[in-house]
């Protein structure tokens, strides 16, 4: 990596990272069908997060101005609310919408994350131009547009994450959300390569948010809306590039002993396993039937297969065998005291254990109400959690991008169940044939329980019809969402 002089003034030119982000964010052409496809299901899926998550006052409470009073008349629209807000703020609340429940879409590699976290900036500033336009006499932006722009979104945060850790230099995986929502934000709103590059810029200076709220003995509900956070700071970013004309860093990374390198990532330069197109949108793994984290999405699926032949005995329980990835090892096996939501849903322990005990995982498990049930943390004390070297292996390879846990019980009287083991989640691509009814199912309970039945006749009948959906201007697709 050729580096500045540090003791010259002269500026460099753009750091390739941001400079390739720029040039794919403006002139890169989505030409894959399946990728809008499947965008089209992850902004239904990440909409159907969205309703689910307003169930719970936690979530909700952050959903308006972020001080009392400051609404915008004619502002963007917060899905499933009556807010009227500016794009930073609503970028904010919609993102924290789509995250709350831990259930919406997911990529893991070196480093994990959930792609779809990006719509909370991209519908923000969407919907932002389109009631700008109404206003002005515009072109409104479509919901084609939306998924385009999703798709690449999608695209720079997977592409860093197959290779790069973050989580191992104890950053946490909204880093790339923020990344990516700033350079595809900052094109939306009508900024050149220039514009891109310098907001990126900035999202880089502005380093990483700690992990610490993700790990015990620190978990807690940030977790819910850190990325809503990334999304506000990206649309931020592009806002000040294109209204101000900020000025950018162009070794923001490479800069010797400031840039980003040097500070956060051990002196060492990002690595690509591939450019950038539209894979990651095409093999993104779906959260379809358990809020669960992803690493863990197997197990419980094995776990509810387990389900009939141990619910009965589960007094003569000697120990329970769960074998999983190395980043499920590293991040979600926890042993003591669980805290609170947060700390339960990153816990493969409790996620294996209610379904065994229940035959069932849904948001409200995660409650303190169940988790009060003492047969759960009884089933976790004789638990083991270990790394399948197979699993690990399995989950690297791009081919296949697997996800795998296997789970076994063992009685007391030296019997045993037989050892379920899945490689991949019914979210899984090797597996969209079987999840899609289960996703649409899914939205279709999600905008059911929160939105009137006219309304949601209108959303439902709307996606079934691609082409009607992919012309629908944003606003009024918004409007849709209103109460």
């Amino acid at each position: 990596m050729a580096q500045h002089d540090i003791r010259s003034a002269r500026r460099p030119a753009p750091d390739a990272p941001m400079a390739a982000i720029a040039d794919y964010v403006a002139d890169f052409e989505i030409r894959s069908e399946e990728a809008y496809d499947t965008a089209r299901h992850v902004l239904m899926d990440s909409l159907g997060c969205a309703m689910l998550a307003m169930k719970f006052p936690e979530c909700v409470k952050h959903l308006g101005p972020v001080v009392p009073g400051a609404t915008m008349a004619g502002g963007v629209r917060v899905p499933g609310t009556s807010h009227e807000l500016d794009p930073a703020q609503a970028a904010f609340a919609i993102g924290t919408q789509i995250r709350w429940l831990d259930f919406n879409d997911t990529w893991l590699a070196a480093e994990w994350g959930h792609p779809s976290d990006n719509l909370g900036a991209i519908l923000a500033v969407a919907d932002y131009l389109a009631r700008r336009a109404a206003r002005e006499g515009g072109s409104k932006p479509t919901l084609r547009e939306v998924l385009t722009w999703a798709i690449k979104a999608h695209e720079i945060q997977g592409v860093y994450a197959l290779k790069n850790s973050f989580n191992r230099v104890g950053l946490d995986h909204v880093i790339l959300v923020r990344l990516a929502s700033t350079a595809v934000a900052t094109h939306m709103l009508g900024g050149d390569k220039d514009a891109i590059i310098s907001a990126v810029s900035h999202s880089w200076i502005d380093n990483g948010a700690l992990r610490t709220y993700r790990h015990a003995p620190n978990t807690g509900p940030r977790k819910s809306w850190a990325a809503g956070d990334a999304c506000r700071r990206a649309v931020i970013h592009a806002l000040n590039a294109v209204d101000k004309g900020v000025v950018g860093y162009p070794s923001a990374l490479s800069a010797r002993t400031w840039g980003f390198y040097d500070v956060a990532f051990g002196g060492k330069p990002f690595e690509f396993e591939r450019l950038f197109g539209s894979y990651v949108m095409e093999n993104v793994l779906f959260k379809i039937s358990y809020p669960a984290e992803f690493h863990a999405q197997t197990a419980v699926e094995c776990a509810l297969r387990l389900h009939p032949e141990v619910a009965h005995r589960l007094q003569e329980i000697e120990r329970i065998e769960i074998e999983t990835q190395e980043a499920g090892c590293r991040i979600i096996d926890k042993t003591g005291p669980l805290a609170n939501y947060a700390d339960r849903d990153h816990c493969i322990q409790y996620m294996v254990a209610v379904p065994l005990i229940c035959g069932r995982l849904t948001a409200d498990d995660y409650g303190d109400a169940v988790a009060a049930d003492p047969r759960i943390d009884a089933l976790r004390a004789r638990m083991t959690v270990r790394e399948n070297p197979q699993f690990t292996r399995d989950y690297f390879d791009p081919d296949k991008r697997y996800i795998g846990n296997a789970v076994q019980v063992f009685f007391k009287d030296g019997s045993h169940t037989r050892k379920v083991s899945i490689d991949y989640p019914i979210g899984h691509r090797r597996r969209r044939g079987e999840g899609q009814p289960v996703l649409l199912r899914k939205f279709e309970q999600a905008l059911r329980g929160h939105l009137p039945a006219r309304r949601a006749d209108a959303i439902l009948a709307l996606c079934a019809d691609a082409g009607r959906f992919d012309a629908q201007p944003v606003d009024r697709f918004m409007d849709l969402f209103v109460l």
